[in-house]
């Protein structure tokens, strides 16, 4: 038995803690293609809020700043999509905007966006309201 080498128990210790320590966020985004919702966001220090519907018609309505917008929405995925504006008022209107949830709770789902094909990313959280 002297043959056999003693297995070192810290690297499979190191193993087993990472694998706890390291968990990801939830994301059901799901039970978020669908319904009424609020939203949050700071931009330069300023809040800005809206609600908005969505509908399993992959059309979004929002009201932000007393004025209704109307979007096409295309899941790319499970937890991405694009929203095209129906009815764009200026240039800076015409862009999509790339959405992607980066974690859920039961009732609220916390998202990354920006303009398509632009670097500058922002943060912000919706919550279910209906």
């Amino acid at each position: 038995m002297e043959h056999l080498k003693k297995i070192n128990p810290t690297p499979l210790f190191f193993i087993l803690i990472m694998n706890f320590s390291c968990s990801l966020p939830e994301r059901d985004c799901q039970n978020f293609r669908s319904g009424k919702f609020y939203s949050e966001t700071m931009v330069e220090g300023i809040k800005y809020k809206s609600t908005f519907w969505r509908n399993n018609t992959n059309i979004q309505i929002e009201e932000f700043e007393g004025k209704l917008d109307s979007s096409n929405v295309r899941w790319v995925n499970n937890c991405e999509m694009v929203l095209s504006p129906i009815n764009p008022r200026s240039i800076k209107e015409k862009k999509n905007i790339l959405i992607k949830i980066l974690s859920t709770t039961d009732t609220s789902y916390t998202y990354e966006y920006s303009y398509l094909g632009e670097n500058i990313k922002l943060k912000a959280k919706a919550i279910k309201i209906e």
